[in-house]
């Protein structure tokens, strides 16, 4: 067995493989940035070494100085969890080279899995069935057009270095394959280095299926079943489940089978995914599986498998990086019961998924002990920072049945509390108690067709309102109380609110709060409390509810709501880079129309007219870095004839 074990990576996969080394008696030692000086992971670990600045392009991509750290503090093996170097063959043979221990695939399987193109030809000789689509070496716009009308629409542009989503556009119709193509490119280039794409048959009624497998090097190469992946926005999953619902066993027996015979074709060792999509228009059938693409890789929704199967897959991993066999044969294996995995974002659902960044004063997971197995890299008074991704956790529910293991997910998100960063919690349990995923209904586009009720965001109830008053009225800051404490204490009094209250007046006495987002409430003050509980935290009273996080203060302190995009000006969401402009000063402009897009935690956000005008002010320039706020164009709006 190893003895010491670098982890090349951040968060909360930081988090899990420094908890399961410690288990098994190693040595830890952690790598951060600047962003990172005061992480979970970094105080988790037996040791730490700071390896550059914020940016990840400075430091946990930087393969020589994660090296140099793992000499200076005589760490024996590197494990890079996912993302960032995980599936850089060139980086896992420098590791090799430098005499340490790579705790994952050889390079020669990463290269022959990395590229999807090449990856499709090696499974269509290994006889494992692909996708209809485009692998060639021309990638000129104009051949790349010629084949996607030949493949016939929709079809989908793929990175063939890409992953996690990113280098991906649907298209519908060809007169938007131009567009799209350029996009997707700018984006693969930005996150991989590499421009090249790959042209696929976009299939209408899609699930997104997966499947563990695990190979030793002494030859042995097994499967852990199937995961249902098919929950996703713009290509990131969302919600991960397994087993698949509606997979039956010959279909299970052979998707799992084809798995195998892809792992074998490159000779594989460590943890591995193989990805597959299926039309599911009429149900999961062998026949209408085909291969996508491998992760070679430990994947971000490995929780659930672990959970149906017992299995500790990073304990597997590193066991056998120290050359051990495999801990179990295949038909030592068998699922048990269900489990569901949620991602808990710092994003906004109501803006349009816009990373929310900033101190997580409020930091409340698991309050009320829920059986739901927590994940995270993040604590409170933490930093969720705009240099990486944003996931803040992930919410995973075991249980005998898939009904019960959702009921698990939802019961812990119903009741987090997360301030002043916002989440996708609310967004989560909508989307856990929607009718279709209930009935196991499910695609890779029921988010969208949903994407108004999941992301409506609920006027806050009368409760709730009068509980954020009482705290507000009766408390200190960073004080917390139960229903009962605020019931005890009483109602607020008359004479602390502001309401123009006076003798031989009505009885029923008003109240103003102001929310987050500069929404004014006014409401009647009564004795109903509806929140399990309530916080002041830096003159706001937090109340969480249904997977949100109000915020209040009164109205008359903070004042009025601040100027939005409703009045013209364009402001920029979260720091990034600006990487097109699609307008001039003085242009004409009409109502959604694109203005400029904006790269920020490795995704494009198009900012569009809010209505129909002129663009009266530019200040946005493409390859300039701009902060939150910044004042990017402001648009007058069209007179009124």
């Amino acid at each position: 067995m190893l003895t010491s074990l670098l982890i090349a990576n951040r968060g909360e996969i930081a988090c899990r493989i420094i908890r399961t080394a410690r288990r098994l008696g190693l040595r830890t030692v952690a790598v951060y940035s600047d962003a990172d000086t005061n992480a979970l992971h970094v105080r988790s670990a037996d040791e730490a070494v700071h390896i550059g600045p914020s940016p990840a392009r400075e430091s946990y991509l930087v393969g020589e100085k994660i090296i140099a750290a793992a000499r200076a503090t005589g760490a024996e093996a590197i494990h890079p969890g996912y993302g960032f170097l995980s599936e850089n063959a060139d980086f896992a043979q420098a590791v090799l080279d430098a005499g340490l221990v790579w705790v994952g695939p050889r390079p020669d399987s990463i290269r022959a899995m990395g590229l999807k193109d090449a990856a499709k030809a090696r499974m269509i000789a290994a006889g494992v069935p692909v996708t209809p689509g485009y692998l060639g070496e021309d990638q000129s716009p104009t051949r790349l057009q010629s084949e996607a009308d030949a493949i016939g629409y929709p079809i989908l542009i793929k990175a063939v270095a890409g992953g996690g989503g990113k280098g991906m556009r649907r298209v519908d119709a060809p007169e938007d394959f131009v567009d799209a193509l350029a996009s997707c490119q700018r984006e693969a280039a930005s996150s991989f280095g590499d421009d090249r794409v790959l042209l696929e048959k976009y299939i209408l009624s899609p699930r997104h299926i997966e499947v563990q497998v695990f190979g030793d090097t002494h030859g042995n190469i097994v499967h852990l079943f199937e995961r249902d992946c098919s929950l996703q926005r713009r290509h990131q999953k969302v919600i991960e489940e397994a087993p698949a619902p509606g997979m039956d066993p010959a279909t299970r027996e052979a998707i799992c089978a084809a798995a195998v015979r892809a792992a074998r074709a490159v000779d594989y060792v460590g943890a591995g995914t193989i990805e597959f999509i299926a039309d599911a228009s009429s149900g999961l059938s062998a026949d209408r599986i085909w291969f996508m693409e491998m992760n070679t890789r430990l994947q971000v929704e490995h929780p659930v498998t672990e959970e149906i199967t017992g299995v500790d897959l990073v304990e597997w991993q590193l066991r056998v990086a120290s050359g051990e066999p495999l801990p179990k044969r295949q038909e030592e294996l068998s699922i048990n019961g269900h489990a569901i995995e949620a991602r808990l974002y710092a994003e906004d659902p109501a803006k349009g998924f816009l990373p929310s960044t900033g101190r997580l004063a409020v930091f409340d997971l698991d309050r009320f002990r829920s059986s739901a197995r927590i994940d995270t890299g993040v604590e409170r008074g933490g930093e969720i920072s705009p240099f990486y991704d944003p996931m803040i956790a992930k919410i995973i529910g075991h249980a005998a049945d898939r009904t019960e293991a959702a009921e698990d997910v939802v019961g812990e998100l119903l009741n987090c509390a997360i301030w002043p960063v916002q989440t996708n919690a609310g967004f989560l349990v909508g989307l856990l108690r929607e009718e279709a995923f209930l009935e196991g209904r499910v695609d890779t586009g029921l988010i969208e067709r949903n994407i108004e009720t999941l992301t409506a965001e609920p006027e806050p109830a009368a409760g709730i309102l009068n509980a954020a008053m009482r705290v507000l009225d009766r408390a200190s800051d960073n004080q917390t109380f139960t229903a009962c404490d605020l019931v005890d204490r009483g109602g607020s009094t008359a004479w602390s609110i502001d309401n123009g209250f006076r003798l031989n007046g009505p009885s029923v006495l008003t109240a103003r709060l102001i929310d987050q987002h500069g929404n004014i409430h006014t409401f009647e003050l009564g004795n109903g409390v509806d929140p399990a509980f309530v916080q002041r935290q830096d003159g706001w009273a937090i109340v969480p509810e249904l997977g949100f996080t109000f915020a209040f203060k009164p109205y008359a302190i903070y004042g009025s709501a601040t100027a939005s995009a409703g009045n013209g000006t364009i402001l920029a969401p979260m720091p990034g880079r600006i990487i097109a402009v699609d307008v001039a000063a003085g242009d004409a402009v009409t109502r959604g129309q694109k203005l400029l897009t904006l790269e920020a935690m490795k995704m494009e956000h198009s900012l569009t007219a809010p209505f129909d005008g002129t663009v009266a002010e530019l200040n946005a320039v493409a390859g300039a870095q701009v902060q939150v706020e910044a004042l990017l164009a402001r648009i007058e709006p069209k007179p009124e004839e």
